[in-house]
């Protein structure tokens, strides 16, 4: 809808006002536009929508006693607060109050939690902007090394990490995010197998694209998703590791 569209909406629905009688204030002050929701389909942020249903589908099926969240998007915490208990942190702490949820801050550099501690954790399109800036962070080039050194640290033999970040041609885009190849992720947790991989293409038709535990036995098809993955510009790529070596 353009400006006088607009316009001419405005006095259609005074005049329809007048015949229906006088509900609502409209009030030339009021005027709220808003002119590009008038679309045929409805548009939403792939990422966010399809990773956080991934991640909550993972754990309506673990069920674990508690999960520990880091930074991942505040929908995705309040809504599975809803079927088990959930700790969220951040580095800037959202002011949450749900039943089943705490909420408070954490730094990714060094996190508040002993070393093998965390059985149930995830930690999504987070790593991607440490050490970048754009969240007050300090810069730091290798900021997501140190992040998904934590990660790894905190983890308990058997525990379940769920992490998302962006995926294809490995780049920095600064100072908003990285972007990751398949491979460096999965060498970056060399003490955990890979449970289950989900890719959000930039083909929007797509949806989102799965392969679980038994067709990752399978090296053609570790092989065609690797290819797939790295062939995109922004994808995400949802990983859901098991740390299966003790300590």
């Amino acid at each position: 809808m353009n400006v006088l569209g607009y316009r001419r909406d405005f006095f259609m629905i005074r005049c329809m006002e007048r015949r229906c009688g006088a509900r609502f204030m409209l009030r030339m002050k009021d005027l709220y536009p808003r002119l590009s929701d008038a679309s045929k389909t409805s548009h939403f942020d792939r990422h966010y929508v399809y990773y956080t249903s991934w991640a909550a589908r993972i754990l309506a099926r673990t069920k674990p006693a508690l999960h520990v969240d880091i930074g991942s998007d505040l929908r995705f915490v309040t809504l599975v607060s809803a079927f088990l208990p959930i700790e969220h942190y951040d580095y800037r702490p959202a002011s949450l109050h749900l039943p089943n949820l705490t909420s408070g801050f954490a730094d990714l550099f060094a996190l508040p939690f002993p070393t093998g501690s965390v059985k149930s954790l995830s930690c999504m399109h987070v790593v991607e902007h440490i050490g970048l800036g754009r969240y007050g962070d300090p810069l730091d080039y290798d900021g997501d090394l140190k992040a998904i050194g934590e990660l790894n640290r905190v983890i308990a033999a058997g525990g379940d990490l769920i992490f998302v970040v962006p995926v294809g041609k490995p780049k920095i885009l600064f100072n908003a995010h990285r972007v990751y190849s398949y491979q460096q992720i999965m060498s970056y947790f060399p003490d955990f197998t890979l449970r289950e991989f989900a890719l959000i293409p930039d083909e929007e038709s797509v949806g989102i694209m799965t392969v679980e535990k038994t067709e990752l036995a399978s090296a053609k098809s570790v092989a065609e998703m690797e290819r797939i993955a790295d062939s995109q510009e922004y994808g995400c790529g949802c990983f859901w590791f098991t740390r299966e070596k003790q300590r």
